[in-house]
């Protein structure tokens, strides 16, 4: 197992500052769900504006959660209702800046409580808050195949958003500043990386929500851009081995 902690890049604007759920880099253009009922949405905007382009809310008995984008649709999962939405998003931003330039999205069932999506390739990996990775079909979302997650032989509990990068799954871990990466064919956790610096400057006291929540890959890098619920910033962030002696069950919770 190796252990890794962030370096900034740089420190960009997070429009509307969303209680993040989903985050989604693609090209410039950032994706975001957001939850809270009542107030959930899915966003779109450019990577470092200061404004939303484009911003769509969600009924009030939806609590939105995770997003992927698949091919020409993107998913995205609500937490307790047991439905997933399909949108069929234009990726260009309307020029006036109004609503909408998307088709309207459609609702499939879901069989688990939804956290956060990713695509895989040849998969969707979902969570549902657990220690458990489910494998499913990119069009359908029918579950295949599920994975628990271990780190030295404990389970991961409180897997969170998700990302694919470099072979691998990418989770965040609920109530922790932390990210593991996950073998996929295995569920080990190959590597551990901690957050906690940059989750320390933007965590509000009197907000005890504002976590570490959002994981996105900045594409031809190795960086991703990590956010948090009601952040002010998206951060641009490079892992970089931690030399420093760790414990993974102290930094994971387990």
């Amino acid at each position: 197992m190796r252990f890794h902690r962030v370096e900034t890049v740089r420190r960009l604007p997070h429009p509307g500052r969303g209680f993040t759920q989903g985050l989604v880099l693609d090209g410039d253009v950032v994706w975001e769900s957001t939850g809270q009922y009542g107030q959930s949405s899915l966003r779109r905007y450019r990577l470092g504006a200061e404004v939303l382009d484009w911003s769509a809310p969600l009924p009030d008995e939806l609590f939105g959660e995770g997003i992927c984008l698949a091919g020409d649709r993107l998913w995205q999962l609500t937490w307790k209702e047991r439905v997933a939405l399909c949108w069929a998003p234009s990726r260009e931003p309307s020029a006036t800046g109004e609503r909408p330039d998307a088709e309207p999205y459609t609702t499939v069932r879901y069989n688990r409580e939804g956290w956060g999506i990713c695509n895989a390739g040849r998969w969707a990996v979902t969570s549902d808050g657990s220690s458990e990775l489910i494998l499913r079909d990119l069009l359908t979302l029918e579950p295949i195949w599920t994975v628990l997650v271990r780190c030295e032989g404990r389970r991961v509990g409180g897997l969170n958003d998700l990302e694919w990068q470099g072979g691998r799954v990418w989770a965040n871990v609920g109530s922790t500043a932390c990210l593991v990466g996950v073998d996929l064919p295995s569920g080990e956790v190959l590597d551990v990386v901690d957050a906690r610096a940059i989750a320390a400057r933007e965590h509000a006291k009197r907000d005890p929500q504002s976590v570490l929540n959002g994981i996105a890959a900045v594409p031809g890098t190795d960086d991703f851009l990590l956010t948090g619920k009601n952040w002010n910033s998206i951060h641009q962030v490079r892992v970089v081995p931690d030399r420093k002696a760790r414990r993974p069950e102290k930094l994971l919770g387990l």
